[in-house]
């Protein structure tokens, strides 16, 4: 048999076929397989088929060939991802506030091409997060890509940090650039971070990826590697609540038993926790970064949680609420 037309691309068609059509609840005869090459355009006895099938099981895809019955089918058992993984990646894309709705779709989409037909169809599900905001940034993407590139290249970068305006725009936090020695990047509170020390301020800070603009690599090569040695980014994180700032504080808090899971949650497992002098209660003592944030999320658990020491926070504390109870008259 004279050799069909684009001999050149059958194994790339016949492998598309394979994986596109077929899974673990759905198979395909060698006619079939010598129908769906003929619709583009390829043209192929049996015998060599049966040869391109061994060489796709050589390049790695895994085609399962059995009989049922009185035919023999085939169809691709396990692959680089299984449906379970892909549906897990497709609910964190969906559910995300960094991804933007477009990146979103053009994500998802090339996820279905990692499945067959049939599964793609239950990828392309909607995950519905009360209260989802999706950031507006396009460029976020290429800034996380030009942050890894200093970070290995071992260069400074500059950018405009932005901020929201009453008149819903977003402006520059202060007139000049920032220039940081950036180290790392982190994911906390659904939001991309990167961590840098400013040389200005010597100190370490965190920049939210989605509120930078304008980003450039410098020439400049990184300084603060001695402040990074002790630097340990799951404390950092663990200590920021929703990476809001302040200073480190070694704070002593009471809280009723069935709050236990809530500080676990939040600081870890390692977090010491001993019976307080109240029937029912516990203690711990744990580094956070002193904020707003913190005393509104101790405000939050309500009458089950007490902040014990130190004595300044305590007094902040007691502030905080006298003012807002002020405010409410």
């Amino acid at each position: 048999m004279p050799k069909g037309a684009k001999q050149k691309l059958k194994l790339y068609y016949l492998a598309m076929i394979m994986v596109e059509k077929t899974d673990d609840d759905h198979m395909i005869t060698m006619p079939e397989i010598q129908k769906s090459l003929l619709a583009y355009g390829v043209t192929a006895d049996r015998k060599s088929l049966y040869d391109d099938i061994e060489s796709l099981r050589v390049l790695g895809i895994d085609v399962i060939g059995e009989k049922i019955g009185r035919n023999f089918y085939y169809h691709v058992g396990s692959k680089k991802f299984e449906i379970a993984e892909l549906k897990l990646l497709v609910d964190a894309i969906q559910s995300s506030r960094f991804i933007t709705e477009k990146k979103s779709r053009e994500l998802i989409e090339k996820l279905t091409q990692l499945a067959s037909h049939y599964e793609a169809a239950q990828l392309k599900r909607q995950v519905f997060v009360q209260g989802r905001v999706k950031t507006m940034n396009e460029s976020i993407y290429y800034y996380v890509d030009d942050v890894h590139r200093a970070i290995a290249e071992n260069h400074q970068v500059s950018f405009d940090y932005m901020q929201w305006s009453t008149e819903r725009k977003m402006i520059p936090h202060r007139a000049a650039p920032y220039i940081v020695s950036p180290w790392a990047l982190t994911w906390d509170d659904e939001n991309y971070y990167l961590i840098a020390y400013d040389e200005e301020a010597d100190s370490i800070k965190h920049f939210r990826v989605d509120k930078i603009k304008s980003i450039k690599i410098l020439p400049t090569k990184r300084v603060g590697a001695d402040r990074f040695k002790e630097f340990n980014l799951a404390r950092y994180s663990k200590m920021s609540f929703g990476m809001f700032g302040g200073e480190p504080t070694r704070v002593k808090i009471a809280f009723a038993d069935e709050l236990v899971g809530v500080f676990i949650d939040r600081f870890g497992r390692d977090i010491p926790i001993h019976p307080a002098s109240r029937p029912g209660w516990s203690e711990t003592s744990v580094d956070v970064s002193m904020s707003d944030h913190f005393l509104g999320w101790i405000f939050a658990l309500g009458e089950n949680v007490l902040i014990l020491s130190p004595d300044t926070v305590v007094a902040e504390f007691k502030r905080k609420m006298e003012r807002l109870g002020e405010m409410y008259g």
